[in-house]
């Protein structure tokens, strides 16, 4: 693979749905998104893991549309699959099947950050293997994620193992688009403390990158706090050296979840959210995943 090498600095003004259960497509009492159906796609115990669909207005289930897969942040604590609606919908109306997948967590579920891991890699692979019956590419499927959830993405499309079960079908995306996301899980990063001596490096993207990954677009606020800008800067160049295809889209001067869109982020222009997603929809079309003709209609 030639690797397409960018770094791209973003200046923004400080000032400025197999088995399913519908599910309204209207808009609730906040403005928020709904989902156009939740889709069952694990059961661990009593507990019924669902992924949140947006289908495109022309959709049918005889198409072989590309997929995106979000999942929330939280600290794999807590969190809502609510965080991506807007995002996904936005790439809904533009031709993909976007998908916001439910997790165990910490509050909820009493687990670690592997059972997070392990149940990313289930979505991805429970999609994968309902493609053709969901109107899907099995080989069109992109991971993405905020925070602790972009680290359950990457790690996705870095980590072998951390598997439920033995399974033929791949648990591994074919794009990554990540947002402020975990990449270092050592105390030079975040949730250190979440893991004993022997555990911290087994789940740090940072520390697994290698030749072979697939693209990967990060968006990271240069001032968050929460997860150091340094470590999206270290895992661009690890990606670099590796001759993996990676980009990195720096946000001067923003914080930790300046990406959530105008419904979910309380006071939020929008702007960033744009920014965000123009980008993203820019990176899917040079992967093929989005049609620019289609795009370029919204």
């Amino acid at each position: 693979m030639i690797a397409r090498l960018k770094l791209i600095v973003l200046t923004v003004a400080l000032c400025a749905a197999a088995v399913s259960t519908p599910a309204a497509s209207a808009a609730d009492a906040r403005g928020a998104f709904r989902p156009d159906r939740l889709i069952p796609y694990k059961n661990v115990g009593d507990v019924t893991l669902n992924l949140h669909a947006f289908f495109p207005d022309d959709y049918q289930a005889s198409d072989q549309r590309a997929a995106i897969i979000f999942f929330f942040g939280g600290g794999w604590t807590g969190g809502t699959p609510r965080q991506f609606y807007e995002q996904a919908r936005f790439l809904a109306d533009r031709g993909m099947v976007a998908f916001a997948a439910e997790y165990r967590v910490k509050s909820q579920h009493r687990t670690s950050p592997f059972e997070c891991v392990k149940d990313g890699k289930s979505a991805v692979r429970w999609v994968r293997t309902h493609a053709v019956e969901l109107g899907l590419d099995p080989d069109r499927i992109v991971a993405a994620g905020g925070s602790a959830g972009g680290h359950v993405a990457a790690c996705t499309g870095l980590l072998p193992g951390f598997e439920d079960k033995s399974d033929a079908v791949s648990s591994l995306p074919n794009a990554m688009i990540l947002f402020n996301s975990v990449l270092d899980t050592t105390e030079k990063g975040f949730g250190a403390s979440r893991f004993s001596a022997e555990e911290k490096t087994a789940l740090s993207p940072c520390h697994h990158v290698r030749s072979g990954i697939v693209p990967t677009l990060l968006f990271h606020g240069t001032a968050d706090k929460t997860v150091p800008f340094e470590n999206a800067e270290r895992f661009f160049r690890l990606m670099q050296k590796a001759g993996n295809t990676c980009e990195l889209v720096p946000f001067e001067g923003r914080s930790h979840g300046f990406f959530n869109g105008r419904f979910f982020r309380s006071g939020s222009d929008g702007a960033d959210f744009e920014k965000t997603m123009t980008r993203s929809v820019e990176f899917l079309v040079e992967l093929g995943l989005i049609d620019s003709v289609v795009a370029n209609q919204r």
